[in-house]
């Protein structure tokens, strides 16, 4: 099992959620996860230990976030596609996927790691630069990441009747 099916599993993913998951609105509204709680660990200077709220709340939206919208009435967009690219590549130990797709998205889902480490220890050291620099890092390797996702969907679809059955 891939670990981006694991975590899939962790967030309860399942069909019904990914599909709502696609839905453009969902897609860039979950972008508002990493400056909330952003936001919420900074706000401990000023909250103090009610900044544990703020962080359980923007950790909520994250889970809430693809359960929120409706299905999509048309997965033919480049959000919708990147979703279902996104399922495609965490069932790459199912279904492999082709060669030109297998390193790329390791080197960018890097980037955002790399971003993380920087995030959190700015949110550590309340430090400016490297959680702005972190976040840059994560919006960077997350956006690249999902456009690499809606090639290897497209490529996929061509090869795979349960994939493209997806937009069916």
């Amino acid at each position: 099992m891939t670990l981006e099916r694991k975590l899939a599993s962790a967030m309860s993913m399942d069909d019904a959620t990914w599909l709502r998951h696609a839905n453009p609105w969902s897609v860039w509204t979950r972008a508002s996860v990493l400056p909330l709680v952003i936001l919420a660990v900074w706000s401990r200077n000023w909250l103090g230990a009610w900044s544990w709220a703020a962080i359980v709340a923007s950790l909520a939206w994250m889970w809430a976030n693809p359960r929120v919208f409706r299905r999509p009435k048309t997965l033919d967009n480049w959000a919708s596609r990147g979703v279902l690219g996104e399922r495609v590549w965490l069932n790459r130990d199912i279904v492999p996927v082709p060669e030109r797709h297998r390193v790329v998205p390791h080197v960018l889902n890097g980037v955002t790691a790399v971003g993380a480490a920087f995030v959190l220890w700015g949110l550590i050291r309340l430090a400016v630069w490297p959680t702005l620099l972190g976040s840059v890092l994560i919006y960077c390797g997350k956006l690249w990441f999902l456009d690499r996702m809606v090639w290897l969907y497209e490529d996929m679809i061509v090869e795979n009747e349960r994939y493209r059955s997806w937009t069916a």
